[in-house]
């Protein structure tokens, strides 16, 4: 009998991201607290997005506000990177970008907690920016899906695959 499969992924789904950052800027065009400071929410690229307001605290509170909408949506705050407010001309500005991809380092440190806490004879592979976990078992991967979620990681997971 074939081995069965699932790969571990760190993907942000680029609709639901849209999704929420047009909540989060609607919902900042609404509110009576955002009026006349000029707040914006909007995309700066692929995957980078740019809160822009005429005072620092607006500004992070409009960052509350996109947060609040991300989760909503589904994703992990843990795919969403942002800095501080940033004093540019008149204006602060804050930068955001959501992650995608696990890194070599984060592949690894993921392979070892596997193969140190996990069902023995589960083999892991790195595979680009997604990591293949295979058994004979498929009890033995619920186990390991299991084992990943409890896990206290510094970055979002996802499981696709599972076959």
């Amino acid at each position: 009998m074939a081995d069965s499969s699932f790969d571990i992924v760190s993907e942000v789904d680029k609709q639901e991201a849209d999704n929420a950052l047009n909540q989060a800027a609607k919902e900042v065009a609404q509110r009576f607290d955002f009026k006349n400071t000029g707040t914006t929410i909007e995309w700066k690229g692929d995957l980078v997005v740019e809160i822009t307001s005429s005072t620092e605290e607006r500004a992070s509170a409009a960052l509350d506000v996109l947060k609040d909408k991300i989760v909503k949506r589904g994703i992990s705050l843990k795919a969403f990177d942002h800095g501080e407010p940033r004093s540019s001309g008149k204006e602060y500005k804050i930068n955001g970008t959501f992650t995608s991809g696990i890194s070599s380092e984060q592949a690894k440190k993921l392979s070892k907690l596997i193969r140190d806490d996990g069902p023995k004879g589960v083999k892991t592979q790195i595979q680009g920016d997604e990591l293949r976990v295979t058994h004979k078992s498929r009890d033995a991967l619920q186990d390991v899906i299991a084992l990943v979620k409890g896990a206290d990681l510094d970055f979002a997971v996802q499981f696709v695959n599972y076959r």
